[in-house]
C-alpha cells in the first residue's frame, strides 16, 4: 500500500482495493457475524464497504485502514438492522390497524355511522362547519382555507381542532351504551371519514 506523501494517508487505487479486500474481507465477515447471522446481509455490507471506499477514495484521508473498514462495516450493519427493525415495527403497526379496521367494520353499520357522522358535522357552529367541510370534503389545506376565508392559518387550525373534538364527542356520545368500544368507533372514523390529520 502506498502512502500519500502530502497527507500521509493511504492511496487507494485498484490494486490496493483488491489487496485490502483479500486481506480484510474474511475478518470483516467474522466481525459482522457478531451482529447478525444473515450471510447475505454480511456479504452485501462487506461489498458496500469496499464500494464506498472506492467511491470516496479521492475525498477521504485514511491513516488506519483496518479501523476505517471495521467502523464502516459496523455502522452499515447497525443501520441495516435498525432499518429492518423499523420495517418490522411499521408492518406490525399496520397489521394491528388493519385488524382494528376490520373489527370496526364488523361491529358498526356503515350507513348508520355515515348518518351519525353527517349529523355531527351539521351540529357544528357555522364557521367551524364551513372550515371542516373545506378541509375534509374538498381536501383544501389550512393555508388555502385561510386565504379563501380571509383568516389566519392559526385560526383555521383552532377551528379544525374544535371541529374534530366536537365531531368525535358527538359520535362517541351516539354510540355510548351500544356496547361498542370507543377505539373501534374512532378507528372507523379515521379510516372512512378522515377525521384526523
Amino acid at each position: 500500500m502506498r502512502k500519500d506523501p502530502e497527507h500521509k494517508g493511504i492511496i487507494i487505487d485498484e490494486s490496493t482495493l483488491k489487496e485490502l479486500f483479500n486481506v480484510y474481507s474474511d475478518n470483516l465477515c467474522t466481525f459482522l457475524n457478531y451482529y447478525t447471522h444473515d450471510k447475505q446481509l454480511i456479504e452485501d455490507i462487506i461489498q458496500d464497504v469496499f464500494i464506498s471506499l472506492w467511491e470516496e477514495r479521492d475525498t477521504i484521508n485514511i491513516f488506519y485502514i483496518k479501523t476505517y473498514l471495521y467502523n464502516a462495516a459496523r455502522n452499515k450493519v447497525l443501520n441495516s438492522l435498525r432499518d429492518e427493525q423499523n420495517r418490522s415495527l411499521l408492518l406490525e403497526r399496520w397489521a394491528s390497524r388493519e385488524l382494528e379496521k376490520q373489527k370496526a367494520r364488523d361491529c358498526i353499520n356503515m350507513e348508520e355511522f355515515s348518518s351519525v357522522y353527517q349529523q355531527a358535522i351539521n351540529s357544528l357552529p357555522e364557521k367551524c362547519r364551513e372550515i371542516f367541510t373545506l378541509s375534509r370534503e374538498q381536501n383544501k389545506t389550512y393555508r388555502e382555507i385561510a386565504g379563501e376565508k380571509d383568516l389566519s392559518v392559526k385560526t383555521v387550525e383552532a377551528q379544525m381542532s374544535i371541529a374534530i373534538k366536537k365531531v368525535r364527542e358527538y359520535i362517541l356520545n351516539y354510540y355510548n351504551g351500544k356496547n361498542i368500544l370507543p377505539t373501534i368507533i374512532i378507528t372507523l372514523a379515521i379510516q372512512f371519514l378522515s377525521l384526523f390529520d
